[in-house]
């Protein structure tokens, strides 16, 4: 930023969970209006930021759409008529197709759109963001403005994933679609602590610690809105009754 000149005006549409982690990683840079349908002022004062209206956050260059997954087409065919020409929308949802469709299905070509999923959260970052990963792709044509957050995001030493909408896609229903989805199904089992516990089994406690403490929507966005999701989660069923029959007694 030159000296003098005013902090690069950047909004952010949702201030759920994830919000004030957005915020962490925008302030040391931007100056950061939030909106939310709920009254969000006190959780956007303690991070450092300012709520404000619909019209308000709609003025910033950059607008950051931090929505659950089944409101972004929602919200984005909102801020179809709002954004200001010339504006970046950036989203943030845990998958990728899904959203790159909507934005590109929506905004005129002067609006450039980037997808992005950072592969953590507020557990995560607590401590920073050096080392964590933050995946990109370009929804519009690749522009100058792709490469002034992608360098501005290793800036914050996070390493940056530039891939494609469905190669996110893939990769995320064989590693963060299955690990929720087991972490669901550890909860419904009923998975507690023994006073026997390998550290094997402390390790799958600790998944549904971590999966579990989303929310279900989340969990259920997560496998409805992944296009290869399903098809995991037959694949998983099938490796089921296969490794069931390898137990079975022949006597």
């Amino acid at each position: 930023m030159t000296p003098g000149k005013p902090a690069p005006l950047v909004g952010i549409i949702g201030f759920g969970r994830f919000g004030p982690v957005l915020a962490r990683m925008l302030t040391p840079v931007h100056q950061v209006l939030v909106y939310d349908n709920a009254d969000v002022s006190r959780l956007a004062s303690d991070a450092g930021v300012r709520a404000v209206s619909w019209q308000e956050v709609t003025t910033a260059e950059t607008i950051f759409v931090a929505v659950p997954i089944r409101h972004f087409k929602e919200a984005v065919a909102r801020l179809k008529t709002a954004v200001r020409p010339g504006a970046t929308v950036i989203d943030v949802c845990s998958v990728k197709v899904y959203p790159a469709t909507v934005m590109r299905e929506h905004f005129a070509p002067e609006i450039t759109t980037i997808a992005t999923h950072p592969l953590f959260g507020p557990d995560s970052s607590r401590e920073g963001f050096s080392g964590l990963k933050l995946m990109m792709a370009p929804v519009s044509p690749r522009s100058e403005t792709f490469t002034y957050w992608e360098r501005y995001f290793k800036g914050l030493e996070l390493e940056i994933l530039v891939m494609t909408p469905e190669e996110h896609d893939r990769l995320a229903a064989i590693s963060q679609g299955i690990t929720h989805f087991l972490g669901r199904v550890l909860e419904q089992f009923g998975i507690t602590p023994t006073a026997i516990d390998t550290e094997g089994f402390v390790d799958l406690q600790a998944v549904v610690e971590q999966t579990c403490h989303d929310t279900l929507e989340l969990f259920q966005d997560l496998q409805n809105f992944n296009p290869y999701t399903m098809g995991m989660v037959d694949d998983l069923l099938a490796a089921v009754e296969q490794v069931k029959q390898k137990i079975q007694r022949r006597d």
